[in-house]
């Protein structure tokens, strides 16, 4: 791949914060700006602000010169079909794993081991025994979409004793699960389990793909988490089966989740506002992956995580 640095090769950023943590490159210069103002008068590698609708790229056609957008997220649904001719888009992929891992977690013992019901009971003043809650050991767990964010949260769940299955758009082997199912083993495998964890991305393929078929496979008092993005779940599937299921959601269908909605009072569901990725964890890990993609930018190497080829 050839550079495409005009020397020096102009990095732009959204904030001081993350401009700090990147630190100088060779070969490159760093600046900040916020999308609020006039643009930069050249640019080559953008980063736009972390928002998780495509309004963090409605700039994008304003950068003069520009080649790379580096995202802040590893879902980019939408963003694609905005930008210009010859500019080619890379996720951060890997950026949010760990910090994602550990919020479906939480999610999952939070709804199991009923920390939604024992903080309502303790805002009103009384002690509620809970016996018999769900275990996370022996707990069986399907992961729908095991990329490397669904293997992050299987390496925390093993050892945690739970039994994990694995499902992705193709079946193949694995050497951590041993087996990854495909789409089509959906059927068999959901009514066997107690926890769904949804990875999946956001495509035409899996645009609510949990629907109401989807939902009906499943045991009572199953719990789904969606930590990855609304519209890959029917939202009036949802509120239909709340109460028979449970859920756990920190992304919703729409998002934000206005005022009075009905999710916001279903039964058996909790919702956490769309943070499982903007952690302390993320700062030191977005600035390293900004470095190694200038680096390689200014050495004229390939770029990582390319999802849009400009």
């Amino acid at each position: 791949m050839r550079s495409y640095a005009v020397e020096p090769l102009q990095v732009v950023l959204p904030d001081a914060a993350l401009a700090a943590a990147v630190g100088e490159i060779d070969g490159a210069e760093v600046s900040v700006w916020s999308g609020a103002d006039e643009p930069p008068r050249h640019v080559d590698l953008w980063v736009p602000p972390y928002l998780t609708s495509t309004v963090a790229i409605d700039r994008v056609g304003d950068l003069p010169g520009l080649r790379v957008v580096q995202l802040q997220m590893a879902g980019y649904d939408g963003m694609p079909e905005k930008m210009p001719p010859g500019v080619t888009m890379c996720n951060a992929s890997g950026v949010h794993d760990d910090a994602t891992a550990e919020h479906a977690v939480g999610l999952i013992l939070a709804s199991l081991r009923g920390t939604v019901e024992a903080v309502r009971h303790q805002a009103e003043g009384r002690w509620v025994r809970m016996p018999g809650r769900q275990s996370l050991a022996d707990a069986r767990v399907l992961i729908l979409g095991y990329g490397s964010i669904g293997r992050a949260l299987a390496e925390r769940l093993l050892p945690m004793k739970a039994i994990v299955t694995g499902v992705a758009s193709r079946p193949r082997s694995d050497d951590l699960l041993d087996e990854v199912h495909g789409f089509g083993d959906l059927p068999a495998l959901l009514p066997a389990q107690d926890v769904v964890v949804l990875l999946v991305p956001h495509t035409d393929r899996t645009d609510k793909m949990v629907n109401d078929a989807f939902l009906s496979k499943l045991s009572d008092d199953t719990l789904v988490v969606n930590v990855a993005r609304g519209a890959v779940a029917d939202t009036d599937a949802i509120l239909a089966h709340a109460g028979r299921l449970r859920f756990a959601l920190d992304v919703t269908d729409p998002e934000p989740l206005p005022d009075g909605h009905p999710l916001w009072s279903a039964p058996g569901v909790l919702i956490t506002p769309h943070v499982a990725g903007g952690t302390t964890a993320m700062l030191p890990r977005m600035a390293a992956l900004v470095r190694a993609q200038a680096e390689r930018l200014v050495a004229g190497e390939e770029l990582a995580h390319v999802v849009h080829r400009g």
